[in-house]
């Protein structure tokens, strides 16, 4: 696959456009965006940039970490601390996604999308109050290992990182998680299965597949 270099400045604005032309897959009111790639690509970053373009053209997005939908610390080191399976598998509550984000966006849902539930550094729930997406708007989740969960994006983006990269820009506590993007590649290859591949192995500098 040919990459394209970019700016990230560009690059928001080519996604923004795109997504003005999409319509929700099952014919809802809202679109549900996906950016997936590992916390060293800092999907945060262009969530959040995203989001800005969205505004300016008039449409209402609401931006949704995964982090916030931990799992609590007692199910998520059941198998020691640094256990990259369990990274994998079970530190994120993929339930209260579906349950508390992608289900009020269904055709005849609410609307009102939980932002957060779990408080990992205090391991207790939020208790965070819904927020009223109106119809129109654009749910963006962000965070590592999105992809291969039959979530119902209409549109996924992928941040990919080489090995290398990935390994030079993860803090070195963090290095216990490498395995589970390494199995993630193997398992789910998001750089094939995502709609739009975003390469960043120099944050100055991505390229993507248009």
């Amino acid at each position: 696959m040919r990459l394209q270099p970019i700016t990230w400045e560009h690059l928001t604005e080519a996604l923004a456009d795109r997504v003005l032309g999409l319509k929700a897959q099952d014919g809802g009111d809202w679109l549900r965006i996906g950016v997936d790639g590992a916390p060293a690509a800092d999907t945060g970053r262009l969530a959040e940039g995203l989001a800005q373009e969205l505004r300016l053209r008039g449409r209402a997005p609401l931006v949704v970490a995964t982090e916030g939908f931990l799992r609590p610390a007692s199910l998520r080191y059941e198998h020691g601390h640094q256990d990259p399976d369990s990274y994998a598998d079970g530190w994120f509550d993929t339930n209260a996604l579906w349950r508390e984000v992608f289900g009020p966006l269904e055709p005849g849902g609410s609307g009102r999308v939980l932002p957060d539930l779990w408080d990992p550094a205090a391991d207790r729930a939020t208790r965070s109050a819904p927020v009223q997406l109106p119809p129109g708007g654009v749910l963006l989740l962000h965070g590592p290992l999105l992809l291969g969960r039959w979530f119902p994006f209409d549109l996924s983006v992928h941040i990919r990182l080489g090995p290398g990269s990935l390994r030079r820009r993860t803090p070195q506590d963090q290095h216990w998680t490498l395995p589970a993007f390494e199995r993630y590649e193997q398992e789910t290859a998001p750089h094939e299965t995502a709609d739009v591949l975003i390469r960043a192995d120099d944050p100055r500098h991505p390229a993507w597949n248009g």
